[in-house]
């Protein structure tokens, strides 16, 4: 490893702390969970906690703001500075916390994607500032076991199945860069983006990563069907996702990862739809999510054609 600094060769093996997990899943789909931050909730931490967040930019210079929760009701405050995010390879960033009123720690992390087969192999490394440091939080805190046991439960989740998801795959008779456009801006958006008879009505659409927005569908007769959400990665021409919820929430029951893929002239769309929790709401959406997603998906082709 190079001093930041000073570029010279530095030895860290006696402040890092290296863990390595192969997980029985895509690396795509390791990637997404690990970003959506409603995901992040479901596993964090070691076994028996929980993680309430305050704070959430995923990207770089963005912050996370959150704390931490352990079986027996102690608060572990921490915040996460994002220095490096490359999709769907490695996120790096420095995390300070600790013990509420205890002293914490300060170090680098760096998340490393690789795929393997079907699978991922994720490492996670982490370089304190000093060996004192690094035992402190081996010896305090059971870092090492800790981490050992949130990538267990990361593979956990990643093994549950949702409580509903829908695929759906499509090439566009349009370059790469006006379809995403068609999903940019609200004025085209309004165009396309609601199975006809309905008409999508856009209160607020900050595009944006962390930004956040505010649509209803709205029927014939007049009534509207509110959804909100928040732009969780916005990489152009590739790729866009965010998570969503209805009215009675509760919070990003829901996520969406669209993929714009080259073909030529043409453009490969790939949409995943998931939704983590199920509802009354939710349940009656689903009966007709594919049907009304394949209907939005000929009205975008038609009118980026």
């Amino acid at each position: 490893m190079n001093d930041k600094k000073t570029g010279a060769a530095t030895n860290v093996s006696d402040r890092e702390i290296l863990i390595r997990r192969v997980i029985d899943a895509p690396r795509e789909r390791v990637w997404e969970a690990m970003t959506n931050i409603n995901e992040v909730e479901r596993w964090w931490g070691p076994n028996g906690f929980t993680t309430k967040t305050e704070e959430f930019a995923f990207k770089p210079g963005g912050v996370w703001r959150h704390t931490m929760i352990g079986p027996d009701g102690v608060e572990y405050p921490n915040l996460t500075r994002f220095e490096e995010i490359v999709a769907p390879e490695r996120i790096v960033y420095t995390n300070g916390g600790g013990r509420k009123g205890a002293k914490g720690e300060t170090f680098r992390a760096t998340w490393s994607l690789k795929a393997v087969g079907d699978g991922t192999e994720l490492t996670l490394h982490m370089v304190f500032d000093s060996r004192e440091a690094r035992d402190h939080v081996v010896q305090e805190y059971g870092a090492i076991e800790g981490g050992e046991e949130t990538l267990g439960r990361l593979a956990e989740h990643l093994a549950k199945k949702p409580a509903f998801e829908l695929v759906l795959e499509r090439v566009i008779d349009a370059p790469r860069a006006r379809v995403f456009e068609a999903w940019t801006k609200p004025e085209q958006m309004a165009e396309w983006f609601a199975p006809k008879p309905y008409k999508l009505i856009i209160d607020k659409m900050d595009f944006r990563p962390g930004g956040s927005f505010s649509m209803a569908m709205r029927g014939p007769d007049g009534t509207d069907f509110p959804f909100t959400g928040t732009y969780r990665e916005i990489v152009p021409p590739a790729k866009l996702s965010w998570t969503g919820e209805f009215a009675s929430g509760p919070p990003g029951q829901m996520s969406t990862v669209v993929t714009f893929e080259e073909q030529g002239q043409k453009t490969k769309l790939h949409v995943r739809q998931t939704f983590h929790v199920m509802t009354p709401e939710i349940e009656q959406a689903t009966k007709g999510a594919k049907q009304g997603w394949t209907m939005t998906l000929d009205q975008l082709e038609a009118f980026c054609s």
